[in-house]
């Protein structure tokens, strides 16, 4: 069959990678066109744009690129048309691809959503088109299944979260070779994951690397962005004590000691590699403000939303500060602290149905596709 994927970050490029793998196994003719990234287009197929051409972050900054986001749903539609696949993946991404459904769903294409839009958290009323748009849904949260089907009546497949395959496939690093291998010395790491998009990164790593000084027993390494060069890190890289590593975050956590992390999928990728963290977050001040006053959440990341309690420090805005981040940084440095954290994060991982997501919901996909047409 012909898949149509559209993925509009790095997290959504990845877990788009381990679905194609998987619709492989069970679809040897598979024919896939995507918009992704690098790990994708690793697969095979054709990458129609690449994630790092469509990633505008908060209220202010979509309004700005308006013009540019619009062309690219008109370009979408008519690559679709031209394509016309058996079945299209929406991964994530929902201010685009909900779009791109309604159109779908109107011109009779068979319509997947992998991983739902966050509507728990804001803009619930995405529920309505949703349910007349998607044909079927496949979610990866435990409590969304609950959400959806309870809620809003609307079924939908609960496959398990799809980090816990991608992490446990991974060959396990050896601390002393990967220090050498990349000029680290002996000392214990601290993580910084400062997010993928440039104003992100930049707002991040400003009052990340503010308490460098004060943890001198430590080294600091940043995660840099696949979607980022090494160029744009280099002024955040004068500091002492403060290395960067591209594309080699999961080995990186693997072997950390602690984390400074952005509110995100990185928190949770962080906690399944049982790292302390603080996580931590700053906007623009309207996007702030805005989303204040539209997110009806308790939490910001997602371990504390997954476990319904706060297991993890969040430091959001103001509180997102030097003073703050360093009296945090050491309340996970200490041992006791650190192992009621670890039995927290074992939890989590049980709450997540285990192994298997990828190919559960190829096997859905392939099945569900053949029933419609």
């Amino acid at each position: 069959m012909k898949y149509y994927l559209i993925a509009g970050e790095a997290s959504g490029d990845l877990h788009g990678a381990n679905l194609m793998k998987a619709l492989q196994v069970h679809d040897p003719e598979a024919d896939f066109r995507f918009w992704g990234g690098d790990l994708m287009e690793a697969v095979g197929g054709t990458l129609v744009k690449h994630y790092r051409d469509l990633a505008f972050m908060g209220f202010v900054e979509v309004l700005f690129n308006l013009r540019t986001i619009l062309k690219n749903i008109s370009f979408c539609k008519k690559d679709i048309e031209a394509y016309r696949p058996d079945a299209i993946i929406f991964i994530d991404y929902p201010g685009f691809n909900l779009r791109i459904a309604k159109w779908a769903k109107q011109h009779g294409f068979v319509t997947h959503y992998y991983i739902s839009p966050q509507i728990w958290a804001w803009k619930e009323n995405r529920i309505k088109s949703i349910k007349r748009d998607v044909d079927f849904m496949y979610v990866i949260l435990p409590f969304e299944k609950e959400f959806y089907e309870k809620k809003h009546g609307f079924p939908v497949h609960f496959v398990g979260h799809p980090l816990i395959d991608e992490i446990a496939q991974r060959k396990q690093v050896i601390p002393a070779s990967f220090k050498e291998e990349n000029g680290l010395d002996e000392r214990p790491i601290i993580a910084l994951l400062p997010g993928s998009r440039k104003q992100e990164i930049s707002k991040m790593l400003k009052v990340m690397l503010s308490v460098v000084g004060d943890f001198t027993e430590f080294q600091f390494v940043i995660a840099g962005a696949p979607s980022q060069e090494a160029s744009f890190y280099a002024p955040f890289l004068k500091k002492q004590n403060v290395h960067l590593l591209l594309n080699k975050t999961y080995d990186l956590l693997s072997i950390s000691h602690a984390a400074l992390v952005t509110s995100g999928t990185a928190t949770l990728e962080t906690a399944l590699y049982k790292v302390p963290q603080v996580v931590c977050y700053k906007g623009s001040r309207i996007s702030y403000e805005i989303a204040k006053r539209v997110i009806n959440l308790s939490y910001i990341s997602l371990v504390n939303l997954i476990l319904d309690k706060e297991v993890v420090t969040e430091l959001i805005q103001t509180d997102f500060n030097t003073k703050r981040l360093k009296k945090e940084l050491n309340k996970i440095l200490d041992e006791y602290n650190r192992a009621v954290l670890f039995l927290d994060y074992y939890d989590l991982e049980q709450k997540l149905g285990g192994k298997g997501a990828s190919e559960k919901t190829a096997q859905l996909i392939i099945a569900e596709t053949k029933n419609k047409t």
